[in-house]
């Protein structure tokens, strides 16, 4: 349960409050501001909201306040003032200093409840919109002092968005002559994306490299990445040869997960490319990644992805347990859709061929 502090010189108030609050949080109790500072020197960490009286002997509630400020505790412990008053010019007074909000005298305790807990929860979402930004601009930092020239930095995600492009021409192109002289696409979509700073960064400190621009280049394969949705295992494998198979494309790598699936049940075609970009002054061989799948492996990598990166899921071993039983499912279905695909395209053919032999 989260601790919550009250401060009040009136034995009556902090009774009440205690009562009121005692069912949701771990409730900790001061009778004047000296006792107060005591309970923060120890508990500030712990502490999750002070509901703090104005109105007390020798240390008041704007000297903690003003003590608070000075030792940094404000940033991590929210304020709501116990008052009977409404005047205008304590709130605002009160507002100034930092106070987060008030629980106004007598008390009602829906009401009290209600503010306390939303009181939480907005500091709490401001913090870490705090934390966010001040992560943002370490970021930002980092990529100063370790890549140097911004300049730098910016030119070779052009070169990894000009490879992107170069790709998506290729495999249009490859697309439109497919449908010409087989009636059909060989592919549904294509999605791209280009991989974000910090997500470069950390890569390579998994990898234990220096974060340069030169270990981008060299370490780092799939800054610039496309997928590929195709409809039929067939056509990946079709599409892919026809792609390397160029001859200004180069094949740096390849990881068949459709032949040969990772254990969790995850199936794709990675390629690895050299793709040239011909940039105003030279031409440029940039790396990218393809990943090509069927619709249905697309699905589940999705469906997966979530699962991953989700930290407050129960029972995730029965999860995976069922998604590895849909991997093996969509295997089927899918080598099962492409020869019903077949029969028809052979069905097609030999209607076609009996049409010409009457004639």
């Amino acid at each position: 349960m989260q601790k919550i502090l009250i401060v009040d010189d009136e034995d009556a108030n902090r009774a009440i409050l205690h009562n009121i609050l005692k069912d949701d949080y771990s409730v900790e109790t001061a009778e004047d501001g000296k006792a107060a500072l005591e309970c923060l020197q120890e508990y500030h960490d712990e502490i999750a909201a002070l509901l703090l009286d104005l109105h007390m002997p020798e240390l008041d509630g704007f000297a903690v306040i003003e003590e608070m400020k000075r030792n940094g505790w404000m940033r991590r412990v929210p304020i709501l003032i116990i008052s009977a008053e409404h005047a205008v010019e304590i709130e605002n007074q009160c507002f100034q200093l930092g106070v987060s909000d008030f629980i106004h005298k007598p008390f009602a305790p829906s009401i009290v409840k209600n503010r306390v807990k939303n009181t939480i929860e907005m500091f709490n979402c401001k913090n870490q919109l705090e934390i966010r930004v001040e992560e943002q601009s370490k970021i930002i930092k980092l990529q100063e002092e370790r890549l140097g020239n911004l300049e730098s930095f910016n030119k070779m995600m052009i070169e990894y968005r000009s490879a992107i492009m170069e790709v998506e021409t290729k495999l249009k192109v490859l697309n439109a002559m497919f449908s010409e002289k087989y009636k059909r696409n060989p592919f549904e979509s294509i999605k791209s994306r280009l991989k974000k700073p910090e997500s470069i960064y950390k890569k390579l400190e998994r990898k234990g490299y220096p974060i340069t621009i030169e270990n981008v280049r060299k370490y780092v394969a799939d800054v610039a990445g496309l997928r590929v949705i195709c409809s039929f295992p067939d056509d990946i494998y079709r599409l892919a040869e026809l792609l390397v198979r160029q001859d200004d494309i180069i094949l740096l790598k390849e990881k068949d997960y459709i032949k040969l699936p990772k254990p969790n049940g995850y199936r794709s075609l990675h390629l690895i490319l050299n793709v040239p970009v011909f940039l105003p002054d030279e031409k440029k061989y940039i790396k990218a990644e393809v990943q090509f799948r069927t619709i249905a492996m697309d699905f589940w990598a999705s469906l997966e992805h979530k699962l991953k990166y989700k930290k407050d899921i129960d029972n995730t071993q029965e999860i995976e347990r069922q998604l590895k039983a849909c991997a093996d499912s969509i295997e089927e279905l899918d080598y099962q859709m492409q020869e019903i695909r077949n029969k028809i395209d052979n069905a097609s053919s030999a209607a076609l061929s009996g049409d010409t032999w009457e004639k």
